[in-house]
């Protein structure tokens, strides 16, 4: 009995040793050496070592991680000794070896000859936004995104190198594992939202975004916008590791406006109405608002703006398991997440799941699985240009009380209809179940050649279901005791691949790889709606309920592609490279005679670094210069866009069918060529490098909807007229700054484009607001007449009246005018700014970490038409800003704010005094994080505990004068009225703790 536990004793064993930073022998702290098959490991001490106790005899896997470095993998045989074995660990910081996804494959990092930029999902985990997009904004040159608003499940602008057509799609093709998913929205209202919130973006692996031609062209169809190629997490051998990660987040919005206060409020309207005469008309509606409270002395001071925020809380909870023997592997999750929107009734919840499998059933067969189950649901609010949307209660006045002091009830008897009434007796919910995966076999016919065919389906069923109740249809004509409508959407997408790929080394310096196959994509779309009326109680919610039938309608439509897709890869010497592709893409959406498109593109590059001349070079390590040229399309346009339509109609009370749209079978695709010239640099064996982009992009057949005489029956006719172009610059430098125990890395891009409308066959097209399209400027200029301020002598707004150059240009003038008609409109300002960036810096220390990002738009313009009511010095009765105060009161005053006249429209007409700088720098993202010592965690048989705090949006430094400068009012649709803010919600400000375990 006593020689039992001596033998087992002597069975056991240690693993000890150093770990150092390969390129200068600095000892790493902090660093993480673990077992997997025994779930052990010990982190390294302050001089790098580490000691591994207790460790029974046999052979194990070694694992080495560290923040920052590649992870080293060793087969160790453990005795009754102890056994030491270091490590130098190498810089992950510019893996040139790195596998990029391409279109139908991957594709080293070194050998790219595009231009494709990836964000890792581990750089965006742990951030609180409602999609993946949001993270990405200020990682990547050269892509603009845009959240537009503050309100949850917003559909969100990501634009890839400008603008490329002015009423098709400017959205890129989105592809998860290589399907791609519809990315518009489903809105039944102009509030569009986002489908791909339903994704939960810690389940990314990467996010490749294919910029130029050359990357993008074996895409084809509505590849000219770009293509974002979205690669989820996938099992690796070895023992099953589970993860589980936990987030609660508090939100408030990041910037409000000031406003007038009861006091300030009654002095100003009250010499409004004075300089007008209609002083005795406002004190008897102050009478009437104020609920028999004393106006006169300011009894009642509502804060109006302020009920039209609340403080949000956000919570998520996120499992996954991961892994997998020799033949199959998995990589399974499940979470919930529940956000509070900023602004009252908006919300949103999401619950999904995930797996992925793959197997490998012989030497030459594989296959798997990615599927994706997700059901979310988004309270929703009124769109912006609705009295009812919560931040139109700004407009309400400050002497009229929130609370009806009479009833203890909500106020009905406002100026404007009350939007809190809408909150408390109304819904509007959108409830979304999605499904996307796909399924793929591949197989390898010999050792160089394979053939791969994938099947997927995206699968949307969406629900708007609306209920405006008694407390509403009281204050709001046209609802008759309540009204409630609902509305379905089915949106089934299916995708098949199917491509083959020989990839052969010839006499160890050529390198071949040639993919050649087909695709098909066919999507089909079917909507139900139905409204009631007069319902007997509120309680009672659904359609069966309502007393009258008042509405209904049911719609179905459909589109396909068929393509056929070839590319081909061609290496010599590790330094010389060569790609060519070419897609035949046909469309349903195209008329008869022009279904089809062919989209060429060819790209080379020149490893410079591996040249003898500069072999030598002590402080380069990499440079790679790169040129493209391709073809891509669009056909993002209604699906019928092509064909002569009829509507129903009826015609002396009986049924008929009426004309609503005029054929063109040769309808074709629009068309963007673009080139791209690049540099890829590398200096000091990496740690400093990044890539120099120069790129130009023609677009030429422009979708456009062109204006025919009125005589014909119709207003527009869809035709391929016009062009436009873009060209612009982009930078991305990377650096590590320090390296050892204290490590800090930065990266930078900064991107430059411009757009300009270089032929509209003549015509010129307006959008909703201020906005237009016309030759020799950019899409969506603002064209107002210029504000010149105000005349001292009696308090009029003036304008400035135009001249008119030798070509027929109008210019500005120095003359002025109080008459806005007499004035001239001119190109004002643009919605697209200079340049836009971001700029990361990280920081680790031992078990300490710090990544903050700042992100940067400069140089464009945003119009706010609703400063006509809110900013007006006193035209309506609406609350107005505070800086109205500085209106002109005598002569002699020197001011920008006109005299202050009731219903006069004194300088509130649509002008440059609503145009304002966009610019912002944005404290984007902050997170700090702790990973508590792995001698603790083993302690417990975690592998890796850490803890952290985040935050987003944390400060925003503008001269804008709204309430946020990222805005894009939901009150209109389309490519044209960008930069327009209209009572829109401003962008959320989120603290948020959280707690990531592996086990």
């Amino acid at each position: 009995m006593w020689i039992l536990p001596g033998n087992a004793m002597a069975q056991q064993g240690s693993i000890s040793g150093q770990i150092t930073d390969a390129s200068n022998g600095e000892t790493l702290a902090g660093a993480s050496v673990f077992i997997p098959q025994l779930n052990r490991g010990a982190a390294t001490n302050t001089d790098g070592e580490y000691n591994i106790q207790n460790v029974p005899s046999g052979t194990f896997e070694l694992r080495v991680t560290y923040v920052g470095y590649e992870t080293a993998t060793i087969s160790v045989a453990v005795t009754t000794t102890n056994l030491v074995q270091d490590f130098q660990l190498i810089s992950d910081f510019a893996d040139l070896d790195e596998l990029v996804v391409v279109g139908f494959g991957t594709q080293i990092k070194q050998d790219l000859t595009g231009n494709i930029a990836r964000v890792s999902g581990e750089t965006i985990e742990g951030i609180t936004v409602p999609s993946f997009e949001s993270a990405l904004q200020g990682r990547a040159a050269g892509v603009h995104i845009e959240s537009g608003s503050g309100k949850l499940g917003q559909g969100i602008k990501m634009n890839i190198r400008g603008s490329a057509s002015v009423t098709a799609g400017n959205e890129p093709l989105y592809v998860i594992d290589g399907m791609p998913v519809t990315s518009q929205s489903q809105s039944g209202t102009n509030s569009l939202t986002n489908p791909l919130a339903d994704l939960n973006f810690n389940d990314v692996e990467t996010i490749d975004i294919l910029k130029d031609a050359s990357a993008a062209a074996i895409y084809g169809s509505r590849a000219s916008n770009g293509v974002v190629l979205i690669t989820t997490k996938r099992g690796e051998e070895g023992r099953t590791n589970f993860s589980y990660n936990t987030k609660v987040g508090y939100s408030t919005p990041t910037r409000t406006m000031d406003w007038l206060n009861s006091e300030q409020y009654t002095e100003l309207i009250l010499e409004s109405a004075d300089n007008v005469g209609l002083r005795d008309y406002v004190e008897g509606i102050f009478d009437d608002y104020s609920l028999g409270t004393n106006w006169r002395e300011h009894e009642v001071d509502a804060d109006w703006a302020g009920a039209a925020f609340k403080d949000a809380m956000t919570l998520s909870h996120e499992f996954s398991a991961s892994g997998g023997n020799e033949s199959t592997q998995f990589y399974a999750s499940g979470s919930y997440d529940d956000q509070e929107g900023i602004v009252i009734g908006n919300d949103f919840q999401r619950l999904s799941t995930r797996l992925n499998l793959d197997h490998t059933a012989t030497d030459r067969i594989s296959l798997g699985l990615n599927f994706n189950l997700a059901r979310s649901e988004l309270t929703r609010v009124t769109d912006d240009n609705g009295f009812a949307t919560p931040l139109q209660l700004v407009a309400q006045l400050p002497i009229s009380p929130i609370i009806d002091p009479n009833t203890g009830e909500l106020n009905e008897n406002t100026e404007y209809y009350n939007g809190l009434l809408h909150e408390e007796h109304s819904d509007f919910t959108q409830t979304t179940f999605r499904n996307f995966g796909n399924a793929y076999a591949n197989i390898n016919l010999t050792d160089n050649l394979s053939f791969r065919s994938e099947v997927g389906a995206d699968l949307m069923n969406l629900n708007e279901d609306e209920r405006y109740g008694l407390g509403t249809a009281r204050s709001m004509s046209g609802f008759n005791n309540g009204l409630g409508a609902s509305r379905w959407v089915q949106v089934v997408n299916y995708t098949t691949n199917n491509f083959a790929t020989y990839n052969q080394t010839f006499q160890d310096v050529h390198d071949l790889e040639v993919i050649g196959g087909a695709s098909f994509q066919y999507s089909t779309s079917k909507t139900a709606y139905v409204e009631g009326e007069n319902f007997p109680v509120d309680d009672l919610r659904t359609i069966a309920s309502a007393a009258e039938i008042s509405g209904g309608n049911t719609t179905g439509s459909d589109y396909a592609f068929l393509s056929y897709f070839s590319r081909a890869n061609y290496k010599f010497q590790n330094k010389y490279l060569l790609s060519l592709s070419g897609r035949v893409d046909g469309s349903s959406r195209f008329g008869a005679d022009e279904r089809y498109g062919f989209f060429p593109a060819a790209s080379a590059g020149w490893i410079l670094s591996e040249e003898e001349f500069l072999n030598n070079t002590d402080f380069l390590s990499f440079l790679k210069l790169r040129a493209s040229y391709g073809l891509t399309g669009n056909a993002e346009i209604d699906n019928f866009g092509s064909r002569g339509l009829f509507g129903v109609t009826s015609y002396a009370g009986s049924p008929a069918i009426n004309p609503s749209q005029v054929a063109n079978p040769g309808l074709k695709w629009e068309r963007t060529a673009q080139f791209d010239v690049g540099l890829d640099f590398g200096f000091f064996s990496d740690r400093i490098n990044g890539e120099l982009d120069f790129y130009m992009k023609n677009t030429s057949d422009l979708l456009l909807n062109v204006n025919v005489p009125g005589t014909s029956g119709f207003t527009t006719y869809l035709d391929n007229v016009g062009e436009m172009k873009n060209k612009g610059v982009e930078l991305a430098i990377n650096s590590r700054n320090y390296t050892g125990n204290f490590m800090w890395s930065t990266n930078f891009n900064i991107s430059a484009n411009r757009n300009e409308v270089t032929s509209l066959d003549g015509q010129v097209v307006t959008g909703n607001f201020e906005n237009r399209a016309v030759e020799g400027e950019a899409i969506g200029i603002f064209f107002l007449r210029e504000y010149a301020g105000v005349d001292p002598d009696n308090g009029d707004a003036l304008y400035y009246l135009n001249e008119m150059d030798d070509n027929g240009n109008i210019i500005s003038g120095d003359e002025t005018t109080n008459v806005h008609n007499d004035a001239s409109r001119v190109v004002a300002g643009s919605p697209h700014p200079e340049f836009i960036g971001g700029l990361s810096n990280n920081f680790t220390y031992k078990g300490f970490d710090l990544d903050v990002m700042f992100q940067f738009v400069y140089g464009n313009d945003v119009y706010r038409p609703a400063g006509a009511f809110q900013s007006a010095n006193g035209r309506y009765l609406d609350n107005q800003t505070v800086d109205q105060l500085d209106r002109w009161q005598e002569p002699g005053d020197e001011t920008d704010i006109p005299q202050a006249r009731l219903f006069g429209s004194n300088g509130a007409h649509a002008s440059t005094r609503y145009l304002t700088d966009g610019s912002y720098l944005r404290l984007k993202h902050i997170n700090f994080g702790y990973t508590i010592p792995s001698g603790l965690t083993n302690a417990i048989s975690l592998q890796r505990a850490r803890v952290f705090v985040s935050g987003v949006n944390l400060l925003t430094f503008t001269d804008y004068e709204g309430h946020d400068p990222e805005v894009s009012t939901d009150y209109v649709t389309g490519n044209l009225d960008l930069g327009n803010e209209y009572y829109t919600a401003p962008q959320a400000r989120t603290l948020t703790l959280g707690i990531n375990v592996d086990f």
